[in-house]
């Protein structure tokens, strides 16, 4: 099956998320657009860098939507949008398909709510708030040229945002990794078999943990502040408690925390994969002088280095590393990197590069933001 993913902001990191998924069918046909086969539906919700998520019709729109009645269940009203990716795309003609299919549907007698486009295309708030490709009858088409898809799923801002800032405990100096940013790392570790069990040496208040969990996975954090790991039980506590609401029946949560400096602690467990924001140095408002630079990123180096190597003789062979290391915005707007790669074969790592892209475009991070995420996947030799 052909599938159309909607590509977020940072679409290099985007692509680079969906091609540890889905290997090599993944192609990027527009810089916000992704194409890839997949033998079963992708779930969106455990896809942090996509948008919305659809897939390839063989039929026209008006003989999908007749054919979503079934012996059992007649949809008599129809929520439709129409959302136009294609090159050149324009409102009007987005707004002209809608028209179009609502007429021919309407002569069938079925009644049709059109969804007005402000754009050529619905914007994600838009979809999810009128829960389009998740309720029945509410059917969003993306078109790309000739291609018509139907929307699966659109990303769950509503959901994004209780799971970070709902969780029962919070602290502004950790615990500040977004959940869409946590899904990727996770993802960028590759297509792992159910029940892998995930280490984050990291683990802050919990933020990779929840998400690892939602998405079935053993989870094992471990900090060096027991207060932050104490943090991290009670917002997994928090999550299992509140599995309904994130459309879990429940949230089994095969949990291990520890306290414990990643340099040089002793993991006791199987370790399936590795993903984690690393330390990040201190917060900062203003791009540091150079001295200052010059000081976080040696402390910076130092932590993240010491973990990696203290990891590779605990880890078997292939085991996956996504990591989220540092990196500073200078005066000229450009970002200054770790040099932690400069040595990484000499740490007994391999760097994975996905869909062609460079090391250069695995920066998260938003408009202004002074101390920026690299994003770094490697595989144990």
């Amino acid at each position: 099956m052909k599938f159309l993913a909607v590509l977020g902001r940072l679409s290099d990191i985007s692509l680079a998320e969906l091609s540890a998924l889905f290997g090599d069918s993944v192609k990027k046909i527009s810089p916000n657009l992704a194409v890839f086969d997949s033998e079963s539906e992708p779930d969106i919700n455990r896809l942090g860098g996509t948008l919305k998520l659809g897939k390839l019709i063989n039929c026209s729109p008006v003989d999908y939507l007749i054919g979503l009645d079934s012996k059992d269940n007649e949809i008599h009203k129809i929520v439709l949008g129409v959302s136009d990716y294609s090159r050149g795309a324009r409102r009007q003609k987005s707004n002209a398909e809608a028209m179009r299919i609502k007429k021919i549907l309407s002569r069938k007698g079925k009644s049709v709510r059109v969804l007005a486009n402000s754009a050529a295309e619905l914007s994600t708030a838009t979809s999810h708030h009128n829960q389009m490709g998740e309720k029945p009858g509410h059917v969003e088409f993306l078109m790309v040229g000739r291609e018509w898809y139907v929307l699966l799923g659109v990303q769950n801002i509503t959901n994004y945002a209780k799971r970070d800032q709902a969780r029962p405990a919070r602290d502004a100096k950790v615990g500040m990794l977004p959940p869409k940013l946590a899904q990727i790392l996770i993802n960028l570790c590759g297509d792992l078999k159910a029940g892998a069990r995930i280490l984050d040496p990291f683990c802050g208040t919990g933020v990779l943990l929840q998400e690892a969990s939602l998405m079935g996975y053993k989870v094992y954090g471990t900090d060096l502040s027991e207060r932050i790991i104490d943090y991290s039980e009670k917002n997994l506590k928090w999550l299992a408690d509140n599995a309904k609401t994130f459309k879990k029946s429940e949230v089994k949560n095969d949990l291990t925390l520890e306290v414990g400096d990643a340099t040089e602690h002793k993991w006791q467990k199987k370790i399936d994969a590795v993903a984690c924001e690393t330390y990040l140095g201190a917060p900062m408002s203003l791009p540091p002088a150079e001295i200052k630079l010059k000081e976080q990123k040696a402390e910076c180096s130092r932590i993240i280095s010491g973990f990696l190597k203290n990891l590779a003789g605990q880890i078997e062979p292939n085991v996956p590393v996504a990591l989220a290391v540092p990196a500073w915005l200078r005066p000229n707007g450009h970002y200054e990197r770790l040099d932690i790669l400069d040595g990484i074969d000499d740490m007994g790592y391999n760097v994975v590069k996905l869909n062609h892209l460079s090391q250069e475009d695995m920066l998260y991070y938003r408009d202004g933001q002074i101390v920026a995420r690299e994003i770094i996947v490697l595989r144990k030799k």
